[in-house]
């Protein structure tokens, strides 16, 4: 895997770079030039997303570390190219990171990167969220579940929720629809087994756009 010259956070991304990572963001700018390189290449991300991999996708992914508590043990839902797991397991490691990824491709791209980062208390279960919940893929429980841009708000609490702990917490990363996603699936959080959800902000004061993540709590 080759990296471009050019996979260092931009100028006036680079002092939130630097918050978001700290001594770790020479990682960070290992993870940023494979997802610009291999992560194109393999339809993980596109074409024109490799120029705003740091404010779109490493940054917007990194300010969530702010909810998770030290020590955690997170389960990323629908990894994917690793967004938001391998962000947060490179910003924090402290936590433990289990990637919940389903297709093979993303699979291999992902077991490559946690070699590549070096990053030893983060593994790849290749499964559905729903399979790891019983039978042989069945993995244990999490403190914090991660998803973003998996699927609408009552799905991912169907299919989320029971991979928390009681008292554990889903963190949904979601865009401006979050509050009309509330609305509309607050019957459905209920049934699957959460509390009231409701909206955080992260990185208020060190990104330019905050993320919006909506925190749903375990019964």
């Amino acid at each position: 895997m080759t990296e471009p010259d050019d996979s260092a956070p931009p100028p006036e991304l680079h002092s939130a770079a630097v918050r978001c990572f700290g001594e770790r963001l020479p990682t960070a700018i290992r993870y940023a030039s494979l997802l610009m390189t291999e992560g194109v290449v393999r339809g993980l991300i596109g074409p024109r997303e490799s120029s705003r991999v740091w404010d779109r996708h490493l940054l917007n992914c990194a300010v969530v570390a702010e909810l998770i508590p030290s020590n955690a043990r997170v389960i990323d839902v629908g990894s994917g190219a690793g967004l938001p797991g391998v962000v947060l397991a490179v910003a924090r490691p402290d936590i433990t990171v289990v990637l919940v990824e389903p297709m093979a491709r993303r699979v291999a791209f992902l077991t490559e990167v946690l070699e590549a980062l070096e990053l030893d208390r983060t593994t790849v279960v290749r499964a559905r969220a729903e399979e790891c919940v019983r039978g042989r893929q069945r993995i244990e429980p999490a403190d914090i579940v991660t998803a973003r841009a998996v699927a609408p708000l009552d799905r991912l609490a169907t299919w989320c929720l029971p991979l928390a702990k009681s008292g554990g917490r889903l963190l949904a990363l979601k865009g401006e629809s979050a509050a009309t996603e509330i609305e509309e699936h607050r019957r459905a959080v209920t049934r699957a087994g959460g509390v009231e959800p409701f909206i955080r902000r992260c990185g208020e004061g060190v990104v330019p756009t905050p993320t919006t993540v909506v925190e749903i709590t375990k019964r």
